[in-house]
């Protein structure tokens, strides 16, 4: 199929739900490393909890991720709740009354949330965040469609430049937060941000290709 029904992609929003809690160990590591260490607690909190309001029941894509943004926005401390609560309530709103999301719609929509976040946070790419593996993932997804590619190839290009966008953040100095205070010592390990976002885009291209 070249699209698939917002109304029946509750499997998205679970799967990214919980690929985080699977990796929330992992992601504490890797924030240890130049930040405090919370990164993953504070990830698992907001999508555990998200995924107890839900209740396994059926949900729409933008019904999903709306719940999903709210709850990290009020029960999530420091910089990531608000960051990544922004980016799925923008992302939900942004296709909420999509019925059926081609890849074009799906464009549209991470391109909501970039700017919804964008509109919030001031980081760009190479500054050692989250946006350096965002950004070049939309840039990636759009220069797909932009090729003629379809969906399923544009996810997967999609999934290519985050993990290229992720393992960039390993070469840079930190500009933002808590790991800024570092300078040169930040270099030469990960951004925890751009990883976790590396995992909750891998997670949902991964479950969109298989309901599509």
């Amino acid at each position: 199929m070249s699209s698939f029904k917002n109304s029946g992609a509750s499997s998205v929003v679970y799967n990214v739900i919980n690929t985080i809690i699977d990796n929330w160990t992992y992601l504490s590591e890797v924030d240890g490393l130049i930040g405090d260490g919370d990164h993953g607690v504070n990830m698992n909190k907001g999508f555990t909890m998200t995924k107890n309001k839900l209740g396994g029941k059926e949900v729409s894509l933008s019904e999903g991720f709306n719940v999903l943004g709210k709850t990290l926005i009020l029960e999530i401390g420091g910089s990531m709740g608000p960051l990544y609560g922004t980016f799925f309530m923008e992302f939900a709103k942004s296709c909420k009354d999509v019925e059926d999301i081609d890849k074009e719609a799906f464009g549209a929509t991470l391109e909501g949330a970039l700017k919804g976040m964008q509109a919030f946070d001031k980081a760009k790419v190479g500054d050692k965040t989250l946006m350096d593996t965002l950004v070049p993932a939309i840039e990636g997804y759009k220069a797909a469609l932009a090729g003629g590619k379809d969906f399923k190839a544009a996810l997967e290009d999609m999934k290519t430049e985050a993990e290229k966008g992720k393992e960039s953040t390993r070469d840079m100095v930190a500009k933002i937060g808590r790991a800024a205070r570092l300078g040169e010592r930040s270099r030469g390990v990960l951004d925890a941000g751009a990883t976790s976002c590396n995992l909750i885009l891998k997670s949902m291209a991964d479950a969109i290709i298989e309901i599509l």
